[in-house]
């Protein structure tokens, strides 16, 4: 077929004109969204970086547990630790925290994150629940946990209350509007709530 002089030419201009609007407008539509990718980035990054870590242990690999929450609460050394003594992975699940002063989780209304059950092959266990407390929760708590008969001391920004019986040791830790309860039932590994709380609140 014969080509008619001009009009491809013609054609060609259209739609290169064309495209370069198009592109234009797409990076004009583009500049809002620059900032806010770059802080979710930024939020990524921060996330992953790993929490400070008792001595001599290392950070905990990325969960790959069929309970990740509760893995994420412990260094590597005291999660392979615990799962060895357990047999295997602790339950998982909402359960509130166990204390003895039933009155303070009425008081504190805890949101719970999540509760960790672990007991040993042959004897003992393990309790541990981290919940969502009112920031203020550490002064209420301390009140009323002393007067239930615990001893109470400074923890960072929060407060720590440990009460033993001749069943049980409880560790109760509120700070920063987390609270960290802790029952030990003829098993209470070394520096547990320490290496605990520094997954929680690394500085």
């Amino acid at each position: 077929m014969a080509r008619i002089g001009g009009r491809n030419s013609f054609m060609a201009w259209v739609v290169g004109l064309g495209s370069a609007a198009v592109v234009a407008a797409l990076v004009v539509l583009a500049v809002p969204a620059i900032p806010a990718g770059i802080q979710m980035v930024g939020d990524t990054l921060r996330s992953s970086t790993s929490a400070p870590i008792a001595q001599g242990e290392t950070a905990a690999r990325q969960p790959t547990s069929s309970t990740p929450l509760c893995q994420g609460l412990y260094t590597e050394a005291l999660w392979a630790e615990l799962t060895q003594r357990a047999g295997g992975v602790p339950v998982q699940d909402t359960s509130a925290p166990r204390v003895s002063a039933t009155t303070l989780a009425t008081s504190l209304a805890p949101e719970v994150a999540v509760s960790c059950t672990f007991t040993g092959i042959n004897a003992g266990s393990i309790v541990t629940t981290v919940a969502k407390v009112d920031p203020d929760a550490a002064r209420l708590a301390r009140s009323a946990l002393e007067t239930a008969g615990y001893a109470c001391g400074d923890f960072g920004d929060g407060v720590r209350c440990r009460l033993t019986t001749a069943q049980s040791t409880e560790d109760q830790v509120i700070r920063d509007g987390t609270w960290l309860a802790s029952v030990f039932t003829g098993w209470h590994p070394d520096r547990y709530t320490e290496r605990v709380a520094l997954q929680l609140w690394p500085s």
